[in-house]
Order: structure tokens, then C-alpha cells, then sequence
């Protein structure tokens, strides 16, 4: 099991079982009627604080988050965000890495789209998308972009995992996908090819740090 839902779990079963040994009850006469009174909001809240105070901090999801409860996520380091660009062992020029959402059977190339206000979604659902567009979203939550995600050929974002909900939405409506990317820096109109046949992050990996193993690749530049 993973060191912290280990950890979370261990801690609800052990309280658990001692109330329940408390009430001298069955556990079908508590489990459903008495619930609240095993394991409750405040405890919940008790267990994350003791998580939190051990120095964890959890992958924000989205920008919001960080913004409402700042202590408990891991602040974005933006020199951590940048790629330094180079060639890789086939000698193509890679401007970042990523974790892939969908394995895929081919790479997805096309030109690149920074999307980051809603007035940009608005008119990119006005007017349509462009065919074969693959967007840099900053964003993980997915707010910003759901209503346009599914026009896209391939998504680049900047933060969260592969569970985040912008991860969540690729997969149901089976966009290749990279999340938590460092990128060189990219201008509307550059060419990118992504390398969605990458295998998905293991369930451990953000745990232990074993991410990034998706390719990106500069074909052509716009500027």
C-alpha cells in the first residue's frame, strides 16, 4: 500500500476498532446506525492534520487550492517547471517532459495553443478549434477548459497528476494527455509532437518522484 493512504487507513481502522470495542455493540448494529459516532469529519480532518504536521504536503490539482488552504500543498517551484532543452538520445530536439494520461499506439503532433483565459475559450467555442491544435493548459482542475477539451488533438499541462481532474476529463473523452509537464518555453503555433505511447505513471509514482518519462518534441518553430 502506499505510504500515505497506509498511513490513513491504519489510522481510521485503529480508531475504529477501539470505539467499536467501546460500545461493547456488533458491528452490524454500529456500522450503518452509529457511523458518525466510529469515525467522524473531525477525525478526518485530525488524521490530515497529523499527515500534514509529519511535513507532508499533497499535489495540488488545481490553482485553487492553492490559493484556499496554501499550507497544505506543495508550492509550485516555476524554475522546477522549465525544461532545459536539448537533444535526446536519437538526436531530436526535446523541449519537455511529461506524464502520460492514455497510452496510445502513436505519438500526436501539431501546432500548440496557450490556453489560459476564458475569453480565449469562449472564442475557441465560437469559432471551433483547429483541427490537430494541442493546448498548454496551466491549470489542472479542468474548470477552464472542459467545455473545449474534447476539440483538442492532445493536451500539455503544466501541473497536477494523471488522477487530477483535467487527467480524469482526457480520459473520458479520450484525449492524449500529458500532465504534470516541464517545458521549454513554447509560443502559439510551434509544432510539438508528444509521446503518448509513453506507459502511465505507476501508482506509486508520485510518492516516489518516478515521473516525467514522456517526451516532447519541437518540429517546428513558429517564431
Amino acid at each position: 500500500m502506499l505510504p500515505l493512504p497506509g498511513r490513513f487507513n491504519t489510522a481510521v481502522r485503529s480508531l475504529v476498532a477501539q470505539r467499536r470495542a467501546a460500545t461493547d455493540c456488533q458491528w452490524k448494529d454500529v456500522v450503518f446506525e452509529r457511523q458518525f459516532d466510529l469515525f467522524s469529519v473531525d477525525d478526518a480532518r485530525a488524521v490530515e492534520q497529523e499527515a500534514l504536521d509529519s511535513g507532508y504536503r499533497f499535489e495540488y490539482s488545481a490553482t485553487v487550492s492553492l490559493d484556499s488552504e496554501p499550507d497544505k500543498y506543495k508550492r509550485v517551484d516555476r524554475e522546477a517547471r522549465t525544461f532545459a532543452e536539448g537533444l535526446d538520445s536519437d538526436g531530436r530536439r526535446q523541449v519537455g517532459v511529461g506524464d502520460n494520461v492514455i497510452k496510445k499506439s502513436r505519438t500526436v503532433t501539431g501546432p500548440v495553443a496557450l490556453v489560459s483565459t476564458i475569453e480565449q475559450v469562449m472564442e475557441f467555442l465560437t469559432d471551433g478549434i483547429p483541427p490537430g491544435t494541442i493546448a498548454v493548459i496551466g491549470d489542472s482542475g479542468g474548470t477552464l477548459t472542459a467545455p473545449i477539451i474534447e476539440g483538442f488533438a492532445g493536451v500539455i499541462c503544466l501541473g497536477g497528476t494523471v488522477r487530477s481532474h483535467l487527467g480524469i476529463l482526457a480520459r473520458e473523452y479520450d484525449v492524449p494527455t500529458l500532465m504534470n509537464c516541464k517545458i521549454n518555453d513554447l509560443k502559439n503555433g510551434d509544432v510539438v509532437e508528444l509521446e503518448v505511447t509513453a506507459a502511465p505513471p505507476a501508482s506509486d509514482a508520485y510518492e516516489l518522484g518516478d515521473t516525467g518519462h514522456a517526451r516532447i518534441w519541437l518540429i517546428e518553430n513558429e517564431g
